[in-house]
C-alpha cells in the first residue's frame, strides 16, 4: 500500500502544479481583460472629447456656429490648411506608406497632380488617406510597441539548448512591450537564408501600395488594384532559380501570372522564381530592388547589423542579419495588413493560366505543421529558410491564449521539423 502511494505521489504533485498554473493563467487573463476594458473606455472618452473639440473648432469659429450652411460647407470641403487632421496622429505604423517623404513626386501616378493633402495625410472629403491608403492601424497590431529596437531587461531569460530546443540561435520578443522575453545569441550574426523573403515581400508591398512599382500598369496605378496586375515570367528568371538550386513555385517560361500569385508564391513555397519576378516587377532590376531592401533595413534602424545582397536569400558573405533584426523585420511585415495576410495563409492556388489551367496549389508547411501543436496560442505567420551554410531557420508570429503577441526567430536547426519543434518549445516555456 505504501508503495502504491509513493508511485502515485509524483503524478498527484504534477496535477497540483498543472492546476496551480491554470489558476495563475486565469487570474492573469482576468487582470489583462480588466486593463483592456479600462483602456477601451479611456480611448472612447478621448475620442468623444476629440470629436467635440473638432466640432467646436469647425462650426464655432468666426461666428459661424449658428449657420447651418457654413456647417455643411466645412463638412463637405477639404480640411483646413495648417496641419494634418487630428485623426491621423499616431495611427500610421512606422515603415508604412505614411513614412514616405512629404512632397515626393515619385509616389504620384504619371501625369497626375500631387496635392499637399495627398502626401501629408490631411483630410480629403470625409476620409483621411495617405497615398490613397488608410493610415489607421489594424486593431490586431495597434498595441504593438513603437519602433524596432527591442530591449533586454532584468527579466530576459536565457534559452538553453536541450533535447527539445536544439537551434543554436533563438530569440523571443514580446511585440506588445518590446521586451526580449528570452534569447540565445539574439544579437549574433546569422545567415537568414529564405527568411530574407519576408523583407522581399515587405519591400515590394510598400512600393506597390505607394504606386511606384516600375512594372505597374497605368490602370493598376490609377485604380490601386495592383494585385490583379500581371507579370510575364522569363527564361532568365526560371534559370536563376534552377541554377542556384532554389525552391520554386513552378511557373513556366513566358507564363503570365498576377502580382498576387507572386506575393503568395514568394512566401508559401519560398519560390525563388516568384521572388525574383516580384523584384523585377517592383524595381525593374534585381540590383535596384536590393537597394530598396537595404533602404528599408535602414528605415527600421537595422542597417548596422543587417545587410542583403539578393531577394531570395541565397548564401553570400555579405548577406547577414541577427535573430533580433529578423524578428523586427517580421514585426514590420506583420504591421502591414497585406503582408500579414500573405504570411498567415496556409494554402493558396495560383490563378489559371495557359500553362497551368487549374493553377498551382502551394502551402506554408510551417503553419500547417505547427497548427496542431500546443504553443499556448496560435501561430499566425511564419517563414522558414534553408541553405547549407545556415541549416534550417524560421521566424514566426504568435498570438498567445491570453491575447499577447510574440515573435520568435530560430537559426541553425538540423531539420525543418526540428525548427518547428524548437518554436513550439520556446512558446511553451516562455509565453504565458
Amino acid at each position: 500500500m505504501s508503495t502504491q502511494t509513493e508511485n502515485n505521489s509524483p503524478y498527484d504533485d504534477l496535477e497540483r502544479r498543472r492546476r496551480h498554473r491554470a489558476a495563475l493563467r486565469r487570474r492573469k487573463q482576468q487582470v489583462r481583460r480588466n486593463r483592456r476594458i479600462a483602456l477601451c473606455i479611456l480611448l472612447l472618452l478621448l475620442t468623444a472629447v476629440t470629436l467635440l473639440v473638432r466640432f467646436v473648432l469647425k462650426h464655432g469659429s468666426d461666428g459661424k456656429q449658428g449657420d447651418p450652411t457654413a456647417a455643411v460647407t466645412n463638412e463637405a470641403g477639404p480640411a483646413e490648411k495648417g496641419g494634418p487632421s487630428p485623426d491621423r496622429a499616431g495611427d500610421a505604423p512606422s515603415g508604412s506608406t505614411a513614412d514616405a517623404p512629404s512632397g515626393s513626386t515619385a509616389d504620384a501616378p504619371s501625369g497626375s497632380e500631387t496635392t499637399p493633402s495627398e502626401k501629408t495625410g490631411t483630410a480629403e472629403g470625409n476620409e483621411i488617406r495617405v497615398d490613397s491608403l488608410p493610415v489607421q492601424k489594424d486593431p490586431e497590431v495597434a498595441g504593438f510597441f513603437e519602433g524596432y529596437s527591442p530591449r533586454r531587461t532584468g527579466n530576459t531569460r536565457t534559452i538553453a539548448n536541450t533535447e527539445k530546443m536544439q537551434s543554436n540561435w533563438a530569440i523571443l520578443i514580446n511585440a506588445d512591450t518590446g521586451e526580449v522575453t528570452a534569447e540565445l545569441g539574439g544579437s549574433d550574426r546569422i545567415i537568414p537564408a529564405s527568411m530574407t523573403k519576408i523583407l522581399t515581400v515587405l519591400t515590394a508591398v510598400e512600393e506597390l501600395q505607394k504606386g511606384t512599382a516600375a512594372g505597374m500598369s497605368e490602370e493598376a496605378r490609377q485604380s490601386g488594384n495592383f494585385l490583379d496586375d500581371t507579370f510575364t515570367v522569363t527564361i532568365d528568371i526560371t534559370d536563376y532559380s534552377y541554377r542556384n538550386g532554389g525552391s520554386a513555385v513552378g511557373f513556366g517560361v513566358d507564363e503570365t501570372v498576377t502580382v498576387r500569385d507572386l506575393l503568395y508564391g514568394t512566401i508559401l513555397p519560398s519560390g525563388a522564381d516568384a521572388a525574383l519576378s516580384l523584384a523585377l516587377y517592383t524595381a525593374g532590376s534585381h540590383e535596384a530592388f536590393v537597394e530598396l531592401m537595404n533602404r528599408k533595413v535602414a528605415e527600421l534602424g537595422l542597417s548596422g547589423t543587417s545587410h542583403f545582397t539578393n531577394c531570395v536569400g541565397l548564401y553570400d558573405d555579405d548577406l547577414y542579419t541577427t535573430p533580433s533584426d529578423m524578428a523586427m523585420i517580421l514585426k514590420a511585415a506583420v504591421e502591414n495588413d497585406l503582408c500579414r495576410e500573405v504570411l498567415s495563409t496556409h494554402t493558396y492556388t495560383t490563378s489559371s493560366t495557359a500553362q497551368h489551367p487549374e493553377g498551382i496549389t502551394i502551402s506554408n508547411w510551417f503553419l500547417r505543421r505547427i497548427e496542431d501543436k500546443d504553443t499556448h496560442g496560435t501561430v499566425r505567420c511564419a517563414k522558414t529558410g534553408y541553405v547549407k551554410e545556415s541549416w534550417n531557420c524560421a521566424a514566426s508570429y504568435q498570438i498567445s491564449n491570453d491575447g499577447g503577441h510574440y515573435i520568435c526567430v530560430t537559426a541553425h536547426a538540423h531539420s525543418a521539423w526540428r525548427a518547428i519543434y524548437d518554436h513550439v518549445e520556446i512558446y511553451d516555456l516562455y509565453t504565458e
